[in-house]
Formats: C-alpha cells, sequence, structure tokens
C-alpha cells in the first residue's frame, strides 16, 4: 500500500505536518488537531443566526473570569481549540480528559452510553454543556465555560477515531505512514494531515454559508447518531482501509501505510465530518441561545 510521490509533494506534506504537530497537545489525543477545530468552528460562525452570534460575543467578555491567561478564549475559533489547551494544566484540568471520546470497539454493536458513567464521555458531554450554556441563570463565566466544551467536544464526536477502534486508544497504537511521510500513527493522521487536506482541497471555500438544503442534508441528530456515524466510518472505511482487509475478520498489525489512492479516498469523508460538525455545532447554538430553558432530556439507560 505504498506509492511514489514527488519532491515537492513531499516538502508540501513535510510543511503542512509541521503546522499539525504545532497544534497537537502533549497527549496527541485531539480530534482534528488545532486547524480542523478551529474550521468547525469558522462553518458554525457563518450558520448561526445574528442574535446567536451577538450573545457570544457578549459571553466572550467574560474571558478573564476563567483564569485561564495561557488559552485564549476571545472567539467562537478560539473556544473549538479551548478545551485542548487548558488540559495540559493537568493539575486542574486533567478530569476532563475522558470527556473528549467514548469509543465502542468496531467489532462489537454500538452502544452509545456504555463506558460512559455520570456522563463522563464525549456524548454526556455535549449533552450537558449545551444545557448549561442554556441556563441563563448562571453566571457567564460558568456558561462560557460550558460553551467551548461545548463547541470543542462537537468537532471531537465527528472525528471517527474518538467513537471506534480495534483495542489500539482510537489508533494511537497503530503506526502509520502517511504516503511516503513515515512515522506517525493512524489515529495522528487523521487528526492533522488528512484534516488539513481535507480542509485546503476543496474547490468552494469549506467554511462557507450553507443553502437550507446544505444544512438539512448534513445536520440533524444528536450526540448519540454522531458518536455512530463515526464509529461505523471507523468500521467501514478507515480500518479496512488502512489494512485493506475486514478488520473483524483477522488481527491486524502494529504498522501500516496509506497509500496516496488511500488518502484521496479519505479526503471527501473528512471533507464531509468536518462540515456536519460545523453545521450541527451552530444548531446547537441556536438552540441554546433561544429564549427559555430547553426541553428536558429522555431518561435513558446507562
Amino acid at each position: 500500500m505504498t506509492t511514489t510521490i514527488t519532491k515537492r509533494a513531499i516538502g508540501n506534506l513535510a510543511a503542512a505536518l509541521a503546522l499539525v504537530v504545532t497544534g497537537l497537545t502533549p497527549s496527541g489525543a485531539a480530534a482534528w488537531g488545532g486547524f480542523g477545530h478551529r474550521t468547525t468552528g469558522d462553518i458554525a460562525l457563518a450558520n448561526v443566526k445574528p442574535e446567536t452570534r451577538a450573545a457570544i460575543d457578549r459571553l466572550m467578555r467574560y474571558e478573564k473570569d476563567l483564569g485561564t491567561p495561557e488559552c485564549a478564549l476571545k472567539t467562537l475559533q478560539d473556544a473549538t481549540v479551548w478545551a485542548d489547551c487548558v488540559r495540559r494544566t493537568r493539575w486542574r484540568w486533567g478530569y476532563t480528559a475522558a470527556w473528549h471520546y467514548r469509543t465502542t470497539p468496531i467489532c462489537e454493536d454500538y452502544q452509545p452510553w456504555r463506558n460512559c458513567s455520570g456522563g463522563n464521555c464525549v456524548t454526556g458531554q455535549i449533552e450537558r454543556n449545551q444545557r448549561l450554556l442554556a441556563d441563563e441563570s448562571l453566571p457567564g463565566p460558568i456558561r462560557l465555560e460550558a460553551l467551548a466544551f461545548m463547541v470543542h467536544f462537537v468537532g471531537d464526536i465527528h472525528m471517527p477515531l474518538h467513537s471506534g477502534d480495534k483495542d489500539d486508544r482510537g489508533g494511537n497504537d497503530r503506526t502509520a505512514a502517511y504516503g511516503d511521510v513515515p512515522n506517525m500513527n493512524l489515529h495522528w493522521i487523521w487528526d492533522g494531515a488528512l484534516a488539513e487536506r481535507a480542509i485546503t482541497s476543496t474547490q468552494r471555500p469549506i467554511a462557507r454559508r450553507y443553502s437550507d438544503a446544505e444544512r438539512g442534508e448534513l445536520g440533524g441528530g444528536e450526540p448519540a447518531d454522531w458518536g455512530r456515524e463515526s464509529w461505523q466510518t471507523a468500521r467501514d472505511f478507515v480500518y479496512a482501509t488502512a489494512f485493506d482487509t475486514d478488520p473483524c475478520a483477522t488481527d491486524l498489525p502494529d504498522e501500516t501505510a496509506l497509500s496516496q489512492e488511500d488518502i484521496v479516498a479519505a479526503v471527501p469523508i473528512a471533507q464531509k465530518r468536518i462540515r456536519q460538525a460545523g453545521i450541527r455545532m451552530a444548531a446547537m447554538l441556536d438552540q441554546a441561545f433561544e429564549p427559555g430553558a430547553l426541553p428536558e432530556p429522555e431518561r435513558r439507560r446507562r
């Protein structure tokens, strides 16, 4: 599954990867990387109602009250990466690590609320933080923190390897080459290099105002549905393509390589997930800032 690429292409890839590396957290667990997350924020901001945009700007005035001067929170784009930034202060924010994912093994049935005790998973935290954001009785700093967590986790849940894996920490334990760029891992590729290519290779800007029809096609559902989509994408495409086999029919090797053909096939899938994250983020923000409380959620069996 290898191919030859030109020296110029290798240089372009190396430059892109350098940007990706600077955006990753030390744990390497950030879905989409900084560029991808900020792009979901760009999409959301282009598609929210004007009154939602104004409400977001008002909340940003509470940035100093959060006590995280090392992590900017002045714009919605800042908010999309804030949750990864604050995790670097482990003594204060380490408890949020489990909020960024909720994986189901790709060879088992998807269950959106398993391993989510007390809502400590990405599915539960999207819903929790939307409710906190929507509660106008809460102080502004609490609502701003909730906004930042919510928009980041909406991005996380749309990255396939935050919902599906094969006993490899969402691909982090599978060494993989990206074309002729070696010594990466499967999670890292989908986080950064592939997301960067997906965002920059569209004919129309990916961050734009989408039509009603486009928003209807890309939006809808709830966090449990979005997690299922990502899990199925991990099972049916990410692992199947990376290892050129049915990933549930055999043990997978610890190393693989994505050919240029594999990467080209993956680009539209990554593009769709990033678009969906931005459009759904916009809808959640609009809903949170509507007057009145959110509807009470249905009781679920955990």
